[in-house]
C-alpha cells in the first residue's frame, strides 16, 4: 500500500511538472512570433537575409532602457539623414556635408563620432568613405519600414500640440474661444472652390447636438493617394499641418497662426467628411483629429461636392454656434460673392 501511495504521489508530481512545462511553452508561444527576411541591392553590393523569427514574448522582455537608448540614436533627424544617405551609397565627410546642407564639417563629425562609436557606421580608411556595416543594413531597413507604419502618428502629435496651444490659432482668452472661427475656416475652403469656378452653392446646417455641417457642390476633395504617400489625399488635407496648400487657412483676430482644416479637425471632438466625386460617395470619421475608420466607399452618385460635419470640443469651446451669427456672416459672404448661393438651415 505504501508503495502504491508513493507511486501515485510520483505520478501526480510528474503530471504537475508536465503541466508547468506545457504552460510555460504556451506562454512563450501564445503571444506569437515575428518573421522577417529581405534583400537589398545597394552601391556596396547585394544583401540577402534568410527568414528569421523573434518570439513576441522575448521582445516584450527586452531591456527597456537599452531599447530607448537605441531609438534615441535614430530619433535625431541629422543622424538618420546620415544613415539613410550612406545606406544608398558610400560617402565621404565633405560629400555628406554638401548633400545634407550641414554647413560645417564640425557639425557633421559630432554626429559621425556617435554613429561610428555605436557600430552603425564604418570608414574605409582615414579620410575615406563611410558605409553601413553589412550586418546592420537589414535592421536599419526594418526600422525604417516600421517607422513608415507609424508615420501618421507624427500628424497626430502635431494635433495634440495644437490642442494644447489653441490660443495661437483662436486668439483671446480660453473662455472666449469662438467656435464660429472653425466654421469660417471650413467655409473658406468652399469659397476657394467658388473662386476657381467649381462651386456655386454652400449650405450650412446647424444641428441640435451642437454640431454643424458645411456642404458644397464643388469638385470634392481628391481621394487618391499622393505620390509620396499611401494615405488618401483627403486624410492628408484633414491631418497634415506641415503640407503647404493642402487646405485654405483662416486667420482669427488675435491669432498667431491660421486655422486650416487639420486645426479644425484637431479642435473638434468629432468630425466626419463625405465626398462626392468619381460617381461615388466616400466617408471617413475622425475623433480629435485621429481617423476612426479608413476612407470608405458608401454609395454611388452623379453629384460632386464635399460635406464636413464637426462638433467643436467642449473642453476648448464653452460657447455654442448662434444662428443669428451664422445668418449675418452668410449675408456678408453672399454680398461679397453675389454669384454664390449660401444658405443657413437648422434641424
Amino acid at each position: 500500500m505504501k508503495e502504491l501511495q508513493q507511486l501515485v504521489r510520483q505520478l501526480i508530481h510528474n503530471q504537475a511538472e508536465g503541466q508547468a512545462i506545457h504552460t510555460e511553452k504556451n506562454m512563450s508561444t501564445e503571444l506569437g512570433s515575428v518573421f522577417y527576411s529581405g534583400q537589398y541591392r545597394g552601391a556596396q553590393g547585394s544583401f540577402r537575409w534568410e527568414p528569421q523569427e523573434k518570439q513576441v514574448s522575448l521582445l516584450m522582455q527586452m531591456d527597456g532602457e537599452k531599447i530607448a537608448k537605441i531609438l534615441a540614436v535614430f530619433g535625431h533627424k541629422q543622424r538618420l539623414d546620415i544613415l539613410r544617405s550612406v545606406l544608398q551609397e558610400p560617402l565621404t565627410g565633405p560629400e555628406l556635408v554638401e548633400r545634407l546642407n550641414m554647413g560645417t564639417t564640425g557639425q557633421l563629425y559630432h554626429h559621425i563620432k556617435a554613429l561610428v562609436g555605436a557600430d552603425l557606421l564604418i570608414q574605409e580608411e582615414r579620410g575615406g568613405k563611410y558605409t553601413i556595416p553589412g550586418h546592420r543594413a537589414l535592421p536599419l531597413l526594418l526600422l525604417l519600414a516600421a517607422a513608415a507604419d507609424f508615420i501618421d502618428t507624427s500628424d497626430y502629435l502635431d494635433m495634440t500640440e495644437a490642442r494644447h496651444n489653441a490660443h495661437t490659432y483662436l486668439g483671446g482668452a480660453h473662455e472666449q474661444y469662438d467656435p464660429h472661427l472653425l466654421l469660417w475656416a471650413v467655409v473658406e475652403n468652399s469659397i476657394l472652390e467658388h473662386i476657381h469656378g467649381t462651386c456655386s452653392e454652400i449650405h450650412i446646417f446647424l444641428h441640435l447636438d451642437g454640431s454643424i455641417t458645411v456642404s458644397d457642390n464643388g469638385r470634392g476633395i481628391p481621394v487618391q493617394a499622393l505620390p509620396d504617400s499611401e494615405l488618401p489625399r483627403v486624410q492628408t488635407v484633414l491631418t497634415d499641418m506641415n503640407r503647404l496648400n493642402a487646405s485654405a487657412s483662416f486667420l482669427a483676430p488675435g491669432g498667431e497662426k491660421g486655422i486650416s482644416m487639420p486645426i479644425v479637425n484637431a479642435l473638434s471632438r468629432q468630425l466626419s467628411v463625405e465626398i462626392r466625386r468619381d460617381n461615388k460617395v466616400f466617408q471617413q470619421q475622425y475623433r480629435h483629429g485621429i481617423p476612426q475608420s479608413e476612407l470608405l466607399t458608401v454609395g454611388r452618385t452623379n453629384e460632386t461636392g464635399t460635406s464636413i460635419t464637426f462638433l467643436p470640443d467642449r473642453d476648448i469651446f464653452s460657447q455654442a454656434f448662434e444662428f443669428s451669427v451664422l445668418e449675418k456672416q452668410a449675408a456678408d459672404i453672399s454680398a461679397f460673392y453675389p454669384k454664390l448661393r449660401l444658405q443657413v438651415v437648422t434641424d
